[in-house]
């Protein structure tokens, strides 16, 4: 199971507690622990507790929590809404939570997974802001560790921030139409000056600035804008900064077919999905009426993403595109993105120049060697050029029959990957007389990159399968 399909055995959620009863059983840390971590809630905090350790007994005694010193009696769960059983006792926590469980009560008993209905997670408190972090049980000191570095992340004034713009929201959501403008005014909100006057402690001038912003944001037009946005190769964590950051705010996300579920999931939830796929053989819709739907889109205010694998600019129609919405007047912008070249260079680890060697690059899809004429980039790998070429398992054999034809050293090295910059990329390597056979590998089911040129010989080839070899055997590269 791949990474985006994991799935929790827990549902995260947040308990409502104000006022609400609360009860720990147990006299030492592990008790201590979780009245701590109650602490940080508006609950109503109940211990019992015979002979709480020092420490402990000077807390509740600081904090005037409500101490019984009895011992156990299921009818001391009646009116909580949670349970915790911290006796260190594992029969009488055991029977705790099976009082509580007999009562429809949530209960969690330290250190007994199958006895516990929650599991208390590791806490960063900025209330009303709360970031609670989880790992099922499995590991409660690296979730301390995650802990910690979102806690230096989050500035202290955090909370202050959110009780404001709670104070706001009414207006908010009386003077501006959901969607685009209630997300970018709460943007700048949360971003900008507002949160600067909140964090400097002056609470008077961060109100006058927000009642500026939305004074500013109800007279202000909503104007749609497109982003053409390069996927790169397909692994998520190669997608730029970027690029996830308007995958987050966008309306709309219109996405290839190449680019995989986990980059798109990695979009704002509740953003709307189109598909508009075109692979060899293919196609969900036309290229006109791609441009049709950015345009109208556009045009209905909508913050669109144009999701494209690789980079919008290399061999990914952009021009069509931004020359359509050009001549409708909507805004666009450019996103670039890691070209699969470059990611499967990466793969092997080959320069794509090196110097005494290759001083140029070329990328081309190989599609305009089928006239008399030998193309301007076929003459450059003559001269030594390094040559790419995407989509290049159906083309292998004319790339390398010209080539050949023209001069080029049948004993060029070649480099071919499948899925480049992937967790499943499949690397193979040979000559340029054996690149035809490329063509009759049908098990290459992903994108093919095919790399050209003698500063190809420079990569590094212990992960990867000679072209004369059997694809079956190749198996894939998984990264660390």
């Amino acid at each position: 199971m791949g990474v985006s399909e994991q799935r929790l055995s827990v549902f995260p959620a947040f308990f409502k507690v104000a006022n609400a009863v609360a009860v720990v059983f147990g006299n030492g840390p592990e008790a201590f622990a979780k009245t701590r971590l109650l602490r940080n809630t508006q609950a109503r905090i109940v211990v019992y507790a015979e002979a709480p350790d020092a420490d402990y007994a000077a807390y509740l005694t600081e904090h005037d929590i409500e101490t019984v010193a009895r011992s156990f009696a299921p009818s001391q769960v009646e009116d909580a809404v949670l349970v915790f059983a911290a006796t260190g006792n594992a029969e009488l926590d055991r029977a705790i939570v099976r009082a509580a469980r007999a009562r429809r009560i949530p209960a969690n008993a330290v250190d007994q997974p199958d006895f516990c209905d929650f599991y208390t997670p590791a806490l960063v408190n900025r209330a009303p802001i709360a970031v609670a972090i989880g790992t099922e049980g499995a590991g409660p000191v690296l979730a301390q560790m995650i802990r910690a570095d979102i806690d230096r992340l989050l500035p202290r004034t955090l909370g202050h921030l959110a009780q404001l713009a709670n104070s706001y929201r009414a207006a908010v959501d009386r003077l501006l139409p959901r969607g685009l403008p209630r997300r970018m005014f709460w943007r700048s909100f949360f971003k900008g000056q507002v949160a600067d006057a909140v964090a400097s402690g002056d609470v008077h001038d961060a109100r006058r600035r927000a009642t500026r912003l939305l004074k500013d944001a109800v007279n202000e037009k909503t104007e749609g804008r497109i982003f053409l946005v390069g996927a790169g190769p397909g692994a998520e964590d190669l997608l730029t900064l970027r690029a996830h950051r308007l995958l987050m705010e966008c309306d709309v996300i219109v996405h290839d077919a190449l680019v995989p579920q986990a980059v798109i999931d990695m979009g704002r939830r509740d953003a709307t999905r189109i598909p508009v796929g075109k692979r060899k053989g293919c196609h969900s819709k036309t290229q006109d009426e791609i441009n049709d739907l950015l345009v109208e889109l556009g045009r209905e205010g909508k913050r669109v993403v144009r999701l494209k694998s690789g980079d919008p600019l290399v061999f990914g129609r952009a021009g069509e595109e931004m020359a359509a919405l050009r001549e409708a007047g909507v805004a666009y912008e450019v996103v670039p993105g890691i070209t699969s070249a470059l990611a499967a260079a990466a793969d092997f680890e080959l320069p794509l120049t090196l110097r005494g060697v290759a001083s140029s690059l070329v990328f081309t899809t190989g599609h305009d060697l089928h006239g008399e004429t030998l193309p301007d980039w076929a003459r450059l790998a003559l001269s030594g050029a390094t040559v790419a070429v995407y989509m290049g398992r159906s083309n292998a054999a004319s790339v390398a029959g010209r080539l050949m034809a023209s001069g080029l050293s049948e004993d060029t090295t070649v480099a071919v990957v499948e899925n480049a910059g992937r967790r499943d990329s499949r690397l193979m390597h040979g000559t340029l007389a054996e690149l035809p056979a490329l063509e009759a590998r049908d098990e290459l089911k992903g994108p093919v990159m095919v790399i050209i040129g003698d500063a190809v010989a420079g990569g590094n080839f212990t992960r990867s399968e000679p072209l004369r070899g059997t694809i079956a055997s190749l198996a894939p590269f998984e990264r660390t």
